[in-house]
Parts: C-alpha cells; structure tokens; sequence
C-alpha cells in the first residue's frame, strides 16, 4: 500500500495553492484529482481576486506578477441595471481598482503550471476515508487504497472527507442558477455586447436577476438567477436548448427585450446550477491528522464573490502553517482552522446578507446603494 505523508484530496484553486505553497517551502505534497486530465471540463467564467485574500496568497505562492500579467484589462468595470434595462449604476475600470479579474481556468493553469508534473495524480476518483492507528487510509474508486500522516479535503461541496470532522451536509440556499455563454458577440450579438459592457453586470428584480461578465475571448458568460424552490430545474428538459430556452425566457415575462435576448440569443447549452451552502460559521473541533480547505470547509453562495479567495488564502495559509511547523502537524493544523474559521464565518454571513440584497423587493436599489457608498 502506498503511503504519501501530505494527501490532497481535490486539485481545484484551494489544492493547488496549498502544494504549491509546500512546495516552494521544500515540502513535497500529494494531489488526487477526479478529473481525467487538466481539460477535462470547464473552469467556471470570472474571478475577481482580492487584495487581503486571493492576491496575498498568490503573493505566498510565488506567483502575483504572472497572475497579474493575464489580468482581464477592463473586467473591473461594472453595470447595474433594473429589470426594464435601465442602467442604476454604472463604472468604468481604469486599471485603478484593487480586484483584477482572472479567468478561473487561466489561474488554475498558473498554479498547475508552477508544480511538478508528478504533483497531481488525475483521474483519481476518492470514495472513502478512515482513521486507521495513527494514520488515515483513503479508498479510491478503482478498489486501491493508500494511507497518509496528513489528509488534506480541498474536494469541493461534497467532499468525501468532511465526515471525518464534521457531519454537517450543503442546503438548499432558495437560489438557482442557469449558465449560458454568447461568443463573439461584438459582432454576432451586439445588443447583448452593449447590455452586457465591458465587465460585470448586475440586471436585478422581481427575484430573479441576470448575472453576467464579459471575458477576453469576447465571449460573455451569463448566470440566469431565480429565487425559487430546489425542484424548479428539475421540471426542465435541458437536453432541448430551444425548450430549456422557452422555460427560463418564461421567468422574465415583462423584463427588457435586451435583458431577454441573453437568453434566447445564447450559443451555448444551458446548464443548470442550484446553489448550495454550508451552514454560516461551519467548524468542527480539531481532529488529529485531518482538515478541510475552501468549499469542502466553508461552501457558500456567490453573492460576496468570496469563494475563490477564501479557496486560495486557506491554501496558501495552511501551507505557511505546516511550513512553520515541520515537525508538528497539530499545531499547524490548529494555527490553520483559528485563521480560517473566523474568515470564513464573516464570508458566509455578507454571502447570505448579499443574496438578500440581489433579492429584495426593491432590487436593485440596495445594490446601487452599495456600489455607491
């Protein structure tokens, strides 16, 4: 049986930033990975990253001048508009702002990039964990099993190994999601260009809104939002995209033609997306030999725009920690969580105090007021 002092269960942003971290301290760290391969699937659209958060532990990582040379340029601009398409709130971007925009994919390639090609382990599908003496064994789904001094959960909302500390399972947060990309669309859908803008927009009302962000390839990603309940998706064929189309164009009866055509004039297929949360102030008590980094430990809804800076400075932190303490995993453990858990309780709770806000009866008025203060 194999045995890796450092496991990492998850390859996703908090993963990697934590090998990463180790190993630019000498430190060597195992990294398994679902995925068959680093384009197996898509990363996800935008990322603003924060200065007290993302870009301090890229700083730790060794890499904030290759992050910031594939920066979006102008992909901090902002557009906030109410349901008819009346603009409420508006900025330009610029190249002042503290929160530079980063396709996911493209920093997920960076910190692939700055491991060795040994570090991951692809195609590694991990379906159990246990205590076993004093170390914990790990099962992965081809029957194999391999045991480790340190096991690391970076494996997303259902992590496989939240059970060894905590019992606490993703709810519903009333929100659902409905992904869909426009290419080319300066010249294929200039109406939804000048709609979208050249960054973020916010289009809010009538508890449902259009969350949208343009990206360098000139392509412009959209997150259809509703407030609904869980089943909303499930009563909706998303193998017939012109039927999937007609269900959530029927969601915004009486909002702009030009908000609608995001919808009707999408490229892509629509994917849908229910938004799940941990509960706010998740934690556990320390367990010997084990713990848990960004959305396994601390998943929350998008409305901070948090969960990828939480993902990369939990990395980043609990490498400096175990950097710090070589020869005591514990109190590298323990420094790590009295960080993390404070942090992320204060996300959660402006995450679930953002969605009300994008979801208020009088939306998007609380936005503007926000963006404006």
């Amino acid at each position: 049986m194999d045995h890796h002092p450092i496991a990492i269960i998850g390859g996703g942003l908090s993963g990697l930033t934590l090998a990463r971290v180790l190993h630019v301290h000498g430190i060597e760290a195992a990294v398994f990975e679902l995925s068959a391969s680093p384009a197996a699937r898509a990363q996800g659209g935008m990322l603003d990253i924060h200065e007290d958060t993302g870009q301090a532990a890229l700083h730790a990582a060794g890499l904030y001048n290759e992050f910031r040379a594939r920066v979006h340029e102008g992909g901090e601009a902002l557009r906030v508009l109410d349901k008819h398409g009346t603009v409420r709130f508006m900025e330009g971007d610029e190249g002042t702002g503290n929160r530079p925009e980063i396709e996911r994919g493209a920093l997920r390639d960076l910190l692939l990039a700055a491991l060795p090609g040994s570090t991951v382990r692809w195609g590694t599908k991990v379906t159990g964990a246990r205590q076993v003496g004093g170390h914990h064994e790990v099962t992965l789904a081809d029957g194999t099993t391999f045991t480790t001094d340190l096991l690391i959960g970076a494996d997303g909302a259902w992590s496989r190994v939240r059970p060894l500390v905590s019992g606490a399972v993703p709810a519903y947060s009333g929100v659902s999601f409905v992904e869909l990309d426009l290419f080319d669309v300066d010249t294929r859908h200039p109406d939804c260009a000048a709609v979208a803008g050249g960054g973020m927009l916010f289009a809010l009302g009538d508890d449902r809104g259009f969350l949208a962000h343009r990206e360098p390839d000139g392509s412009v990603h959209v997150y259809v939002a509703v407030r609904t309940t869980e089943n909303w998706l499930a009563g909706i064929d998303f193998t017939d995209t012109a039927a999937a189309k007609a269900a959530v164009l029927a969601e915004f009866d009486g909002w702009s033609t030009s908000l609608r055509a995001l919808i009707a004039e999408a490229d892509s297929t629509l994917t849908p997306r229910t938004i799940q949360a941990l509960p706010a102030g998740h934690r556990w008590p320390r367990v010997p030999g084990v713990t848990l980094l960004g959305d396994a430990a601390h998943l929350m809804s998008p409305f901070a725009g948090e969960g990828a800076n939480l993902a990369l400075i939990d990395g980043a932190d609990l490498g400096l920690a175990i950097a710090k303490h070589p020869d005591d995993p514990e109190a590298a453990l323990a420094a790590y969580e009295e960080t993390m858990f404070p942090r992320a309780a204060g996300a959660a709770a402006e995450s679930l105090a953002g969605l009300d806000l994008c979801f208020a009866k009088d939306a998007p008025c609380g936005l503007v007021e926000m963006f404006s203060a």
